[in-house]
């Protein structure tokens, strides 16, 4: 079956888009970034319940995903042929310095494909397990998805620290301080995620 013809962008437009995608994606890495700065290497590599996924793997599944899906984006399948990914629901990782490195090593893969994208290719087909995908497609999958495993990561560090948890987004009993602030701003500019990923 022929995929649906991919409308039409303006440079504008297509720049817009490429850079909220890549702001979003920065958002979830830096939700990734403070979860493990609050938790120790055992709290990392430990499953938070029996027979579940420790953050650590969660972090190998990512790190798999991003290489596969992100290497050589514009010209080669997203899901490679040395990609193992049963293997990255193993306890592979055994140090708190080896999740960071593949957090680091993936997310990298991630952002040089994206500054691969500008208006001339943006209308390009690209394909994950040989179905057809456009640009923003592709993008969304992989946005959705690291969400979803990101939020794991995050749910896990604040289950495991409990009362000792720094909130990563607006505290509890915050939110009328943080919605007079943003009034005050009155009508702006700016992406959703400037305020958030500046609060610590």
């Amino acid at each position: 079956m022929t995929p649906d013809p991919m409308p039409a962008y303006s440079e504008a437009a297509t720049d817009a888009f490429l850079k909220s995608c890549r702001k979003n994606f920065a958002y979830y890495k830096s939700l990734g970034d403070r979860t493990f700065d609050q938790l120790s290497e055992e709290e990392l590599l430990s499953p938070p319940v029996t027979n579940s996924n420790s953050i650590a793997i969660l972090v190998n599944h990512l790190w798999g995903n991003m290489r596969s899906r992100w290497t050589d984006f514009l010209t080669e399948d997203g899901e490679k042929d040395w990609r193992e990914r049963d293997a990255e629901f193993m306890p592979i990782i055994n140090s708190k310095a080896a999740l960071l490195k593949k957090w680091e090593e993936g997310w990298a893969c991630l952002f040089t494909a994206l500054d691969s994208i500008d208006h001339s290719n943006f209308d390009q087909q690209v394909y994950i397990r040989r179905q057809a995908h456009s640009i923003p497609e592709a993008i969304h999958r992989q946005l959705a998805h690291y969400a979803m495993h990101v939020g794991q990561i995050v749910y896990i560090g604040k289950m495991t620290r409990g009362a000792e948890w720094t909130s990563l987004s607006i505290p509890l009993g915050k939110s009328a301080e943080f919605n007079a602030r943003k009034t005050r701003q009155g009508t702006h500019g700016g992406h959703f995620t400037d305020d958030l990923m500046s609060k610590k």
